[in-house]
């Protein structure tokens, strides 16, 4: 009789089959993107045409495996037993197993004179696979490309190796300082290592023979070469399985199960599972009651503009030139002798922020060619992240800190500002303002939850470009709450909320609602809205998401200017 082990963790689903003789004789490895029936029916009817209509006993397992075991009714093993029944029967030398998945990390002791014991991420993203989507995602490469850099690195440089929103800080700063880009793969490699052996070990001594688990563990060699490096381990102290990605569904697999199905039966109960319709829970008031009124927001909540003119139109001499070298971005602009914009530019660092500066700069060059106009650039100056970069490169005449940018620019829009929002891509500002002197400033310090790219990552990982996927928010006639937690956390949220068969717009609505929660509770820890004062200014890139901008006011009961 086949027995089969179905895996379904946060990003990936693993479907192994094993005969009587423990052998594995069909395995498939995929991440979902929310879509497990998808991805697991083509599996089974693979399994069908290869094998006939066998009959087979099955366990489901993983962090997103309980909901799918609830709707089909196949028996359901807890993660971390699964894995450990395994490599008790199969690999009984192994004293410590290492497991990093794509939310969580384990790391489970085993010894015959006592029960395993286990230890798991709690609150933090930090060696997880995510972290290292999140981390090649900022470098503009992919996993395998990030592995290859690592493997010809020649320093290790400290990144902070919590949340996220830390690391892309240190991360940018070091593609900012020009690091070589094998040192910075590397560095994240480590930054994952020390994590885990810190917070999951907490002064267990980690001692051989050690098994490493995991897709991340499994397809990223450096990152066990790191990981060895730290441990003061060699090749000799590991032993070494083809199925590390597997072991949780091998675990599974071998777990007896009472019920029995024919292959074409386990087909009909995933498909009925498929196209079964749940009541919606936890769902919160929709941002618009329909789409007219969101047309009619939408057409008024630029109440604030600026003149824009093109280099041919504009009737002065002098330029200004300011650039925000941003964590994510970079954006340039000059202004005339009346602050009117005459050139803008907006584009990803994708890791480069010196060669996006030169691009935008070349852009203006050919625009001033193109205009026939002889212009001199009388100042100019340059905030954010790569400020000390920029301005030594470019011979940037000024250096301002970016709150002193952010105060001065919400002034020209709004001379009684009292209170100013800033969302970027990974970090979260918030000023307020008595007299027209700044008072408190307020930054995210742990997480990213509140910021661009923590929307960006979950339209990505659903398969939508980050406009489609915010327009679809306003949309929404039952918003999800996902509550505000850690971004790599809310996947198990958006994956429950899926479950309960939530739309695509339901779940980009509670985003945009969590990103303002997080923002205004978690950060700010606000308990009055009256702190703002009446006139409030919105900025940064995540505000271009109409849906993030009508949360604020309907949670907040303010208008604003963005």
């Amino acid at each position: 009789m086949l027995k089969l082990g179905l895996d379904v963790g946060s990003t990936t689903a693993k479907l192994v089959a094993i005969n009587d003789n423990g052998e594995v004789i069909f395995s498939d490895y995929r991440r979902h993107n929310a879509k497990v029936y998808d991805i697991v029916l083509p599996d089974f009817l693979k399994l069908l045409e290869e094998m006939g209509d066998e009959t087979v006993k099955i366990n489901i397992t993983g962090s997103a495996g309980m909901g799918i075991s609830e709707r089909t009714g196949v028996s359901f093993v807890q993660e971390v037993v699964a894995e450990t029944e395994y490599a008790k029967q199969y690999h009984p030398d192994v004293k410590v197993l290492v497991d990093i998945g794509g939310e969580d990390s384990k790391m489970i002791f085993l010894s015959p004179e006592r029960v395993p014991d286990i230890r798991m991420n709690g609150s933090c993203a930090g060696g997880t696979g995510a972290f290292i989507d999140q981390m090649a995602t900022l470098m503009n490469i992919s996993l395998s490309e990030l592995n290859k850099l690592a493997k010809n690195h020649k320093k290790i440089y400290p990144i902070a190796s919590r949340c996220g929103v830390f690391a892309k800080t240190d991360v940018q700063n070091l593609l900012s300082r020009n690091i070589p880009h094998e040192d910075i793969a590397a560095s994240i490699f480590n930054a994952v290592s020390i994590q885990v052996i810190n917070t999951l070990a907490r002064g267990y001594k980690i001692t051989p023979k050690i098994m490493f688990l995991g897709g991340p563990l499994t397809y990223l060699d450096q990152l066990v070469k790191i990981f060895l490096e730290n441990l003061n381990m060699d090749e000799n102290d590991v032993e070494k399985t083809e199925y590390g990605q597997f072991f949780p569904a091998l675990g599974a697999a071998i777990v007896d199960s009472e019920k029995e199905y024919k292959i074409s039966e386990l087909i009909d109960v995933f498909e009925k599972a498929k196209n079964m319709k749940f009541s919606p829970k936890n769902r919160l008031d929709k941002l618009f009651e329909n789409e007219e009124e969101f047309k009619k927001w939408n057409k008024q909540r630029f109440t604030q503009k600026i003149k824009v003119v093109s280099l041919e139109e504009y009737q002065g001499e002098k330029l200004f030139l300011g650039i925000d070298s941003g964590s994510t971005t970079t954006k340039i602009v000059f202004t005339g002798e009346n602050s009117e914009i005459v050139f803008k530019y907006y584009e990803n660092n994708n890791g480069d922020p010196i060669g996006t500066v030169v691009k935008g700069l070349s852009e203006f060059k050919k625009a001033l060619e193109k205009s026939g106009r002889k212009l001199t650039i009388a100042k100019s100056a340059v905030t954010g992240y790569g400020e000390d970069l920029i301005k030594a490169a470019f011979g940037i005449d000024h250096g301002i800190v970016e709150t002193i940018a952010h105060f001065t620019g919400a002034r020209f829009f709004e001379p009684n500002v009292s209170f100013i929002l800033d969302i970027g891509g990974q970090d979260m500002k918030a000023v307020f303002i008595e007299n027209n002197a700044i008072t408190r400033i307020e930054l995210n310090e742990s997480c990213s939850s509140g910021c661009g790219s923590f929307i960006d990552t979950f339209s990505r990982s659903l398969g939508y470009s980050v406009k489609d996927f915010s327009n679809m928010a306003c949309v929404s006639e039952m918003p999800s709450d996902l509550g505000i937690r850690c971004t790599v956390f809310m996947n198990s949220k958006v994956k429950e909320s899926l479950r309960e068969n939530a739309s695509i717009s339901d779940i980009s609505a509670g985003l945009a609602i969590s990103v303002i929660k997080n923002a205004l509770f978690k950060v700010l820890k606000l308990r009055d809205f009256s702190e703002l004062g009446d006139k409030i200014v919105l900025q940064g890139g995540t505000f271009r998401n109409p849906a993030v901008h009508r949360a604020f006011e309907k949670l907040t009961g303010k208008k604003a200017i963005c």
